[in-house]
């Protein structure tokens, strides 16, 4: 018999804003226009999960930039993203609703992103979501980003409870894969991919469009 859920683990990017494509749009000039990479926009999606020092190490190998180089690549990134979201900077559509009744529920919540936190803190303190959130797990905070369970892990270590009372919620098969690894469930958000492309995972609660469709009694006891 499952346990209960009591936690709520939230990736952010795509998952609690729909911003995915102005992430993809930053990358896809950075890499192609600054770089050289010479990439497609689907091939510039299909790297689009970990950390931003990850990514450009899968496109130009290990050797191609010092470190210090790829965080400077990295905030210039986030702060050429900043620039074209920050005017509708918003939660997707339910999500504040969502929060306000798990909070009431004494479910504990928590964010598990692959970004840094300066990216971090532009959706939170922009939004004023901090409150909702005593774990704040970051790119910085791992040594292994997803699909590596550690990100999930260390948020339930954070909040208190056990891996299999967490649910996840998600937009990425990366993601959906470090829930399974941890032993959690997830709540799927088709922002960025289709229901087709998480055909592997079998720890898939539902697909939702918005935060609109979701009960929150249904999910407890899942």
């Amino acid at each position: 018999m499952s346990l209960p859920i009591k936690a709520f683990l939230f990736d952010l990017n795509g998952t609690m804003i729909d911003d995915m494509q102005y992430h993809n749009k930053a990358w896809f000039h950075i890499l192609n226009d600054d770089l050289g990479a010479n990439l497609s926009w689907d091939q510039v999606k299909s790297h689009m999960y970990g950390k931003n020092t990850e990514l450009l190490i899968r496109v130009f190998g290990p050797d191609k930039f010092t470190q210090t180089e790829m965080d400077t690549l990295s905030v210039e990134k986030e702060k050429r993203y900043q620039a074209e979201y920050r005017p509708i900077l918003q939660l997707i559509d339910g999500l504040d609703q969502f929060l306000e009744k798990a909070t009431e529920r004494g479910i504990k919540m928590g964010i598990g992103s692959a970004a840094i936190p300066f990216n971090i803190n532009f959706v939170l303190d922009g939004l004023n979501l901090r409150h909702y959130f005593p774990s704040i797990v970051s790119a910085d905070d791992v040594v292994n980003s997803k699909p590596d369970p550690e990100t999930y892990l260390k948020g339930a270590q954070e909040l208190g409870v056990l891996p299999q009372e967490c649910l996840v919620f998600e937009d990425a098969p990366k993601g959906v894969e470090a829930a399974k690894l941890a032993g959690m469930k997830a709540v799927v958000i088709t922002t960025m991919h289709e229901a087709e492309e998480f055909a592997q995972y079998d720890n898939i609660v539902c697909f939702i469009k918005d935060y609109q469709e979701l009960n929150i009694d249904s999910l407890i006891h899942i």
